[in-house]
């Protein structure tokens, strides 16, 4: 039987793969975890080594014909390790070990808790509210069900991470590992501080730089390789690869790692997600992903302080990464009803809780807003300044559908001067 595309296999899935494809390209993502992949990376993942089962790692397979898949891994593997060996605080690719067998940041998590925890034992990590994530200790998550966990927050004040804090409940209740990682926190993690508490206590350190690993990469954000004892990540938010996760580790829990991911975990690996996490750390180690990365932390400066200007709220009054987090308490309206005029306005962001929200989660009050995607696209300040001003008019008439469709067709008009990377219209 004859090869058919997949427009003559299958129209209506085509139908909507296209749908997509012009979406993304005629509206403003500011989904702060998402962003554009290259071609490069979208052709690596939807190649013919999506065929092939690869249980174990290169050279030790549980299956035949892993010649071409071993080669593959090892080069993704080769190439993380110059990439975030080269910021490391000390040791660099020497004491470097990396897998990038995990399907995704989550799985990569629970990798690290089956690595060096027992059910019941107590985590320490930044709670959901305060802009952590739900794999470090939240009570929905399976991290929160079978371990004790012991959230640290911000201060009220500033909703900055509260370090005196994290000391004084490590002490207390001497974690057996403890987080320095974020979902939704804009300002720069102190590493250092970290370590010092976990070695006070006897802790195993975590980062999760699953947000800020092509900043960390690019070295617009410090490091945690070297001193943390684990890092996770995933592949895509602004590392710019495909849907996936990697973990470095000292060598000396190699091992660990590697029997938590599997046979602990997963089964065989992703093999056309591996390549494309090649194909993206090869694009990182390019000078262009230097100047992409430090333009994410400029843009979104610029953004959030063209927000402060008109009236917003924006949590620690500014931001040092990607993202922000916009209350909108002065606005009289809540963040839901506010992300879904916007997502009609052809700006898509999502509603966020913001530090000690009165607002329950699901109706919060706040938006997180990311600066990823339209970076990728090559827009810069002036294009910054009038995404604020978009925002302003859709938050002040977001029940006025005339002057919201206004504000789609102006944004979708900027959109076609900035071309998607890897989509063609």
């Amino acid at each position: 039987m004859p090869e058919r595309t997949l427009l003559d296999a299958d129209p209506e899935i085509a139908k909507l793969i296209d749908e997509e494809n012009r979406r993304e390209h005629e509206t403003m993502r500011l989904i702060a975890s998402e962003n554009y992949a290259s071609r490069a990376v979208m052709e690596a993942t939807g190649s013919v080594l999506t065929n092939k089962y690869s249980e174990g790692y290169a050279k030790k397979r549980y299956y035949e014909g892993q010649q071409v898949i071993d080669q593959v891994e090892e080069l993704a593997i080769a190439r993380l390790k110059k990439l975030f060996g080269a910021t490391a605080a000390a040791g660099g690719e020497d004491d470097l070990h990396v897998n990038v067998q995990p399907y995704s940041g989550s799985p990569a998590n629970l990798a690290v808790y089956l690595a060096f925890c027992s059910p019941g034992d107590v985590v320490m990590g930044l709670g959901l509210p305060a802009g952590g994530h739900l794999t470090h200790g939240h009570t929905v998550s399976i991290t929160g069900k079978y371990f004790k966990s012991v959230p640290y927050g911000v201060r009220r004040d500033d909703h900055r991470i509260d370090m005196d804090e994290v000391r004084k409940l490590a002490k207390e209740h001497k974690p057996k590992l403890l987080w320095a990682g974020t979902t939704a926190y804009p300002r720069i993690l102190d590493f250092a501080a970290f370590r010092s508490i976990a070695d006070e206590v006897g802790a195993i350190l975590a980062a999760d730089i699953a947000h800020i690993s092509g900043l960390v990469a690019a070295g617009v954000h410090p490091s945690p390789i070297g001193v943390a004892d684990v890092v996770t990540s995933t592949t895509h938010k602004t590392f710019r690869g495909p849907r996936g996760g990697m973990i470095f580790c000292k060598k000396a829990h190699a091992a660990a790692i590697d029997k938590a991911v599997f046979p602990g975990l997963q089964g065989g690996p992703h093999n056309h997600t591996t390549a494309a996490i090649a194909v993206a750390a090869r694009e990182a180690l390019e000078p262009s992903f230097k100047e992409y990365a430090k333009s994410v932390v400029a843009n979104a400066k610029v953004l959030a302080g063209a927000l402060v200007e008109k009236g917003f709220g924006v949590t620690t009054g500014g931001t040092d990464n990607h993202l922000m987090l916009v209350d909108l308490t002065s606005k009289n309206i809540a963040g839901k009803p506010a992300a879904q005029a916007l997502d009609r306005a052809g700006i898509v962001a999502n509603y966020n809780a913001v530090p000690f929200d009165p607002r329950k989660p699901f109706d919060p009050s706040g938006l997180r807003i990311g600066t990823p995607a339209v970076t990728s696209r090559g827009m810069g300040k002036a294009e910054m300044e009038k995404l604020a001003s978009w925002i302003d008019r859709v938050v002040a008439k977001s029940t006025d559908e005339a002057e919201i469709a206004k504000v789609a067709a102006e944004v979708k008009d900027l959109c076609r001067g900035f071309p998607a990377p890897g989509i063609r219209v």
